[in-house]
């Protein structure tokens, strides 16, 4: 089989379906649209100076091997697409090659098809609520793109939440692209992170696409428990209860954990969870000097998924989303503790090699983690800093 035309995901469709599902968000003249994209570049461009005061991180000096992009809706879910895609290819290569014969045409077609809208359709929700992302496997896309990767920022879902919240506007940009460029230091501090994350994933995906049908089926039973959690959502008074009762799995991936797979999940929650914890506390290391309203934006943006519709509330469930912000408080705590105990330079030896990234017991647990490498600095014949 030629493994080029092999596909169980429609790609192209997924992107055209959230196209036509997402909202075009606020409206803006010409003008305005100008306005916001020059501004977003140029708060992006202002917050890499504040990250390299706050993380010490030397890789913020000279981060040219990436790229800042202003997007629109349908822009982030197609550029996801494209990542989804490469991040697949691997797997997609190897079952191809392994069980391709086996798969008819017609049976590809029917699951490309499928697939590719729910996933569209799982993308269009998606992309109305994201502020920001750095993706660092934009460079496997082709060859003529940034081999750092790509930070993107969402300008409608800025735009529109800065309204929502009526906060300062200049100090809510900066605020929001302080955080989404912190990523994008930490894979220029870690040039070793992009390899390291890839190949765990590409492991994982091959085992969860061991049977064929296994990640169209898990899409269309998600896409199946979203109409049947609307209609009951729209039938009962009692929407948290039916909530959690629908999102009792504990989200999309919930039923993936199995044995095998233990192993590779819980090491890529740890390196999101530092990731996404590295990034908050840098975020709240931003005092009133780069920040002034800094206060306010907290509090406000804080208190937002009060105001969630119980349908939006279900939905971020299903896809994990919830499970996914514990995790990330659970790496701000992490990142908290060991600068505290290590202080940010002897924190900062968590960038050095994968060999030095905590694992997802030590994230809750950090003082394991600071006793590793403490240990690992003596062995060594060198001496940790440490700041009580």
């Amino acid at each position: 089989m030629d493994t080029t035309d092999f596909r169980l995901i429609n790609w192209d469709l997924a992107a055209t379906t959230a196209a036509k599902l997402v909202g075009a968000g606020p409206v803006l003249t010409p003008a305005q649209i100008a306005e916001v994209v020059a501004d977003l570049r140029a708060k992006a461009d202002e917050s890499v100076g504040h990250v390299h005061r706050i993380t010490g991180l030397e890789a913020a000096a000279d981060l040219r091997d990436s790229q800042v992009l202003i997007v629109d809706r349908p822009g982030w879910a197609k550029a996801n697409t494209q990542s989804f895609e490469a991040m697949l290819a691997p797997a997609m290569e190897h079952l191809a090659k392994t069980r391709g014969e086996k798969i008819s045409e017609a049976t590809q077609v029917l699951s490309a098809t499928a697939t590719g809208v729910e996933m569209g359709a799982i993308l269009a929700f998606m992309s109305s609520k994201v502020l920001g992302q750095y993706d660092p496997f934009a460079g496997l896309l082709r060859d003529d793109l940034p081999a750092g990767g790509r930070l993107m920022l969402v300008a409608p879902n800025i735009v529109a939440i800065e309204r929502e919240l009526k906060v300062d506007v200049d100090d809510f940009r900066l605020w929001v692209t302080l955080h989404e460029q912190t990523h994008r230091v930490q894979f220029a501090a870690a040039p070793w992170l992009r390899a390291h994350l890839q190949s765990k994933i590409a492991e994982l995906l091959a085992s969860l696409l061991a049977e064929p049908e296994a990640l169209g089926e898990r899409l269309r039973a998600a896409a199946s428990d979203v109409i049947r959690g609307k209609k009951t959502l729209d039938k009962t008074a009692d929407t948290k209860g039916t909530a959690d009762d629908f999102a009792s799995g504990g989200g999309l991936l919930a039923g993936l954990r199995t044995g095998e797979q233990k192993a590779i999940l819980s090491h890529i929650t740890a390196v999101m969870s530092l990731l996404e914890g590295h990034a908050n506390v840098v975020m709240d290391a931003v005092d009133s000097s780069i920040v002034p309203s800094v206060r306010t934006i907290r509090q406000r943006f804080g208190s937002r998924g009060k105001d969630r519709s119980a349908l939006e509330k279900w939905l971020r469930k299903l896809l994990g989303l919830d499970a996914k912000m514990r995790q990330y408080a659970d790496g701000q705590r992490f990142v908290t503790r060991a600068v505290k105990l290590m202080g940010m330079e002897g924190f900062n030896k968590v960038w050095e090699g994968p060999e030095n990234l905590p694992t997802e017991h030590e994230v809750h647990h950090p003082e394991q983690w600071v006793a590793r490498m403490e240990g690992a600095g003596t062995a060594a014949g060198t001496e940790t800093p440490h700041n009580n």
